[in-house]
């Protein structure tokens, strides 16, 4: 990973935190994206003071806003030569129904659409770096919370309605759209040397779920002690999929434990694939 450029959203706590502190360690050149900055510039530092590399750096935004997440891109393309990894970790649960900025659904938007902003907005810079080094590699987060979404897919006229909404199945949503954008960029971008694959990281004992209100606070705060897995284990094939030789050239796959899985049977349908990235070029303008 010496002198690799890596771009983490989400990376200020949990497995996006560990991810970035390993590969910083690897020899990477990490920048790390936060909402909060105090705690972005606290990482930062201590990415620097523990590789002793001052090219490691950071973005300040809300990814579940369009405009910040186009500027996110910008302020990269415009600082940088080269990126050879996007790791698309950003996401939340929210209990209750909320809209963005720009109207959608907030998880929808948040753990979504600022993986199809920043795929698409950073693909230019990603296929130039694959062009000169050889390859470059998408990574999005996410979720076995997918199957959740059942056998017919996303439900486009009800997921932007506060009268249909349930926590766990906007996550689910949100996590098979993961799966979906990255099925239909890997096929867009196959004639290049740039990869996309998706990750279910397991459940992890980390500060997920913790906005979470009434019974599924806590239910969080019982299950994820018992059976969630540590922040390191949690990272292990995000940093697998982000450094490792052995994947190099595999797309369009869905990992867990360092292993390609199956993802739901919905999740293969291209016009599923197909309809996801018309409604989030027309949600976002881009694409």
């Amino acid at each position: 990973m010496q002198g690799k450029r890596v771009l983490i959203t989400g990376a200020t706590s949990g497995i996006g935190k560990i991810s970035a502190q390993e590969l910083a360690r690897m020899g990477a050149d990490v920048t790390i994206v936060g909402r909060n900055e105090a705690k972005t510039r606290g990482l930062l530092s201590q990415l620097i003071a523990e590789s002793g590399n001052d090219n490691n750096d950071m973005l300040l935004a809300d990814l579940s806003s369009i405009e910040e997440t186009r500027r996110v891109a910008d302020e990269f393309n415009q600082k940088h030569q080269r990126l050879d990894v996007l790791l698309n970790n950003a996401g939340a649960y929210f209990s209750t129904f909320y809209r963005s900025v720009d109207g959608y659904e907030l998880t929808f938007a948040l753990n979504h659409l600022s993986y199809y902003l920043l795929g698409n907005l950073l693909l230019d810079i990603m296929q130039a770096t694959a062009s000169d080094q050889g390859e470059a590699r998408v990574i999005n987060v996410s979720s076995s919370a997918h199957q959740r979404a059942g056998a017919n897919g996303l439900h486009w006229s009800d997921m932007q309605e506060a009268s249909q909404y349930g926590g766990f199945a906007a996550y689910g949503t949100s996590k098979l759209a993961n799966i979906l954008f990255t099925y239909e960029l890997a096929r867009r971008v196959e004639d290049t040397n740039v990869t996309v694959n998706a990750v279910h990281p397991g459940m992890v004992n980390t500060s997920f779920g913790d906005n979470a209100t009434g019974f599924m606070r806590h239910i969080f705060k019982v299950l994820k002690p018992v059976f969630g897995r540590s922040p390191q284990k949690g990272a292990e094939t995000l940093i697998y999929l982000a450094s490792s030789p052995e994947v190099a050239g595999l797309s369009g796959k869905y990992w867990a434990d360092k292993k390609h899985k199956r993802s739901n049977e919905i999740s293969y349908s291209r016009d599923e694939q197909t309809a996801l990235w018309q409604f989030s070029a027309e949600a976002t303008g881009v694409g």
